[in-house]
């Protein structure tokens, strides 16, 4: 008779080979998919998570209660759900088809779709999340996005049906798809067959304020010349330009997330630098380095003491010959935060005889994240060609409702905080959101956190002002600032906890 330990390697077989034949989307409907008794078995063990009845999420033992599992799979099974319930007749709303054009990757508390079989209905989903399925005929064309096959109106007609205040309470979504736009002409033809003269009035004075002269011109232009007086209405509250057609959303959503934000950064930093001497300025960060490194190092999960840095920083440290060190994944780390570090004080030094301090982040941040794990390349652990250049695949950051950018997007993304970087004076605003943005990016599958770190102190300590250290025991108040300013986009609360350590 087989025991219980063979019947539940039965049912991970049973799982495995659904997962390798369907690694696009894991969702699982109904418990005949895999079986009534490995569906039983798998969700008793824990590899399993019931979303809604005869909806499941691969997921593993003890990670109940963890949300991140849930964001993992949010859109595989919204899809997965409205394809079966409405058989493909349905798409987001308006405005939150602009939401998904406009590069948020936040998991909607409350997800809005249309379709004409829809029944005004609420469906409870985990962790607080909800959908609202309402009756209502679907535009003429619905727009099917590629990576998890969301149905959405087109995106000209969405700004088009979106009503004024959209504009003022999403105005970071509105002016991100606006940028976008490279040709008025979809949106006129959707405009002329619904006689929808108020509303293009409203997308052509959007227009004009972010500086898109010329395609506000010749919206009015077109509709004017087949017979439809049209009159410009401006839906934002204020004006803001921005400069060129940006290559994709996300850069358009970065530039304006900076300029909404750097404002916010400079009304609660109001800390004066402190001039100092080249040799005391370095004499700080060796008397800092100890304690810097413990609560970076450990924030991130691993396993560190002092005097396990005092041996990394000695020299009394030998993987090669120790295989006590060559085991220790917290030894590892501690001498890849030690060669960054000593990399990262090499490209202080040099600022301060003539090297711009946004240069050498442009310059060196992947330096300092390449050596943060080149230890674990000399032990086999890591393969150094993983450490090439930013990610490839996915990731995902625990219990956040903000999913980092995907892949395709980070070079992008990446390019524009480096010139962000760059055009920005201030070197406060630099050292908050360089350290927020590139968290948000996430470029890196790993190491994210103490690069950004570095990319904080290398601004701070080269326009005079302390190296700052974010204490293991207010890990909890870091994170939640963070999250706060990657969901809400709101930076104060980050802002304010930064200030609180200098």
């Amino acid at each position: 008779m087989a025991t219980l330990q063979e019947k539940l390697a039965e049912s991970l077989a049973v799982l495995k080979a659904y997962q390798d034949a369907h690694s696009d989307n894991l969702v699982i409907q109904g418990a005949d998919t895999l079986g009534r008794t490995h569906t039983e078995r798998l969700v008793n063990s824990g590899y399993l998570q019931m979303v809604i009845k005869g909806w499941y999420i691969p997921s593993s033992p003890g990670s109940e209660g963890d949300s991140t599992v849930w964001y993992v799979s949010y859109w595989n099974f919204i899809t997965a759900y409205l394809d079966n319930r409405f058989n493909g007749a349905w798409c987001l709303t308006p405005e939150l088809s602009l939401y998904f054009y406009s590069g948020k990757s936040v998991i909607p508390k409350q997800l809005i779709v249309r379709s004409e079989s829809g029944a005004n209905n609420i469906l409870q989903l985990p962790f607080g999340t909800s959908l609202l399925d309402i009756k209502s005929p679907l535009p003429p064309e619905v727009i099917q996005e590629s990576r998890y096959g969301v149905r959405l109106y087109p995106m000209e007609y969405a700004l088009l049906m979106v009503g004024p205040d959209y504009y003022r309470r999403n105005a970071l979504e509105a002016r991100t798809c606006l940028a976008t736009l490279k040709d008025v002409a979809p949106l006129v033809s959707a405009a002329i067959d619904g006689g929808h003269t108020t509303r293009a009035g409203r997308v052509a004075g959007a227009l004009r304020s972010i500086g898109r002269v010329e395609m506000a011109d010749n919206l009015l232009h077109m509709m004017r010349q087949v017979g439809y007086t049209v009159t410009e209405e401006n839906p934002f509250e204020e004006n803001v330009c921005i400069d060129t057609v940006a290559i994709s959303p996300y850069v358009s959503r970065i530039r304006l997330m900076w300029m909404q934000m750097r404002e916010v950064v400079l009304n609660v930093l109001k800390v004066k630098p402190v001039q100092q001497d080249v040799s005391s300025i370095m004499a700080m960060m060796d008397a800092t380095y100890v304690k810097d490194s413990y609560n970076s190092l450990s924030i991130e999960g691993y396993k560190i003491t002092e005097g396990l840095l005092e041996r990394v920083r000695s020299g009394n440290w030998d993987p090669e010959q120790d295989e006590a060190d060559k085991e220790r994944m917290n030894a590892l780390a501690a001498r890849g935060y030690y060669q960054a570090y000593i990399m990262l004080k090499q490209g202080i030094h040099g600022c301060f005889y003539g090297q711009s301090p946004a240069q050498l982040y442009v310059k060196k941040h992947q330096d300092w994240h390449f050596q943060l794990f080149e230890p674990c390349i000399r032990a086999g652990i890591v393969k150094a060609a993983d450490l090439v250049g930013y990610r490839r695949h996915q990731v995902y950051i625990r219990n956040s409702m903000h999913t980092p950018l995907n892949p395709d997007a980070v070079l992008d993304a990446m390019s524009a905080l480096s010139d962000l970087m760059v055009e920005e004076p201030n070197a406060l605003v630099r050292a908050v959101l360089g350290h927020f943005f590139f968290v948000y990016i996430h470029p890196y599958m790993d190491g994210n956190g103490r690069t950004a770190r570095f990319v904080m102190n290398s601004q701070l300590v080269t326009a005079g002002y302390p190296w700052v250290i974010v204490p293991v025991e207010r890990r909890m108040d870091y994170m939640s600032a963070l999250e706060q300013a990657s969901v809400d986009e709101n930076i104060e609360a980050f802002a304010r906890f930064i200030s609180s350590l200098m």
